[in-house]
């Protein structure tokens, strides 16, 4: 397949990539972009329809090997790219993807055995820490991501290239009434819901007894889970830590959590 060779930023296949940023794109509905070579491979590799790769004359030949037709592989200079982007992009590689519905809460319970495992965040305002926690949730085997409605957007261009890719592959429920959901794990599918919070009166994680269907919940960066959140919890875990140090990052607090409670399932 042969690339297209683009000369000026006014193009109108640039539009995506010139003209709207992370809030215009969700607010379509339809769009989002990815960077980095490994990140848009994932894409491709991905059920996610890409619509074009946007790449340097340096990089062009490689991915237009890497590219299943008829995507469009359109090709700019180095400086295009800066100028599009706002700074130098070494990988040099961008794509445009179309956006999928997301799964439901119910289907991803159709779907799940006996021993399950979720990460639930209610309330998660960074994308950079919303993609680390997502790539946390895939090396881990969690079997789904749920969100909140105040948890920022997945598919922001940080949270995509945080996540190294893994929000293609890793189910994304995103919860219109988070609380009836809550109810609903617990309720009708059995699920144990514990809520990570800075308390040294709750349960260590080391001496937490992990059921077979958890699902963990992580709170807000500055203000942790809210009142009602934990009061639908049935369990609350702690990190204990050194006198001299209040608080982890919330994405670091999820990699110990998830290590310590997967490695104990089944």
């Amino acid at each position: 397949m042969a690339g297209i060779l683009i000369n000026s930023l006014d193009d109108p296949r640039l539009a995506v990539y010139r003209d709207l940023k992370d809030r215009e794109l969700a607010r379509q509905g339809q769009f989002f972009i990815a960077e980095s070579e490994l990140v848009v491979r994932r894409l491709l590799a991905s059920r996610f329809a890409v619509e074009s790769l946007l790449v340097t004359q340096q990089r062009a030949d490689e991915m237009l090997a890497a590219t299943p037709q008829p995507t469009p592989v359109y090709i700019i200079t180095r400086q295009m790219m800066r100028s599009i982007v706002g700074f130098t992009l070494q990988s040099g590689i961008l794509a445009c993807g179309r956006r999928q519905p997301a799964p439901s809460l119910q289907q991803i319970m159709e779907q799940a055995g006996p021993l399950l495992t979720l990460m639930i965040l209610p309330e998660a305002a960074s994308t950079e820490n919303l993609g680390a926690m997502v790539r946390i949730a895939a090396a881990f085997g969690c079997h789904a991501v749920i969100l909140g409605e105040r948890s920022c957007d997945p598919f922001y261009r940080q949270a995509i290239r945080i996540s190294m890719g893994t929000v293609f592959s890793m189910p994304i429920v995103r919860c219109q009434r988070l609380g009836d959901d809550l109810q609903q794990l617990r309720q009708r599918w059995n699920v144990r819901l514990a809520g990570a919070v800075l308390d040294e009166k709750v349960t260590p994680l080391q001496n937490y007894q992990r059921p077979t269907r958890l699902a963990l919940l992580l709170g807000n960066e500055a203000h942790g889970l809210r009142p009602e959140e934990l009061a639908q919890c049935d369990d609350l875990i702690t990190i204990p830590m050194a006198a001299a140090v209040d608080s982890l990052n919330v994405a670091v607090s999820a990699g110990i959590m998830m290590y310590a409670l997967t490695h104990r399932a089944g």
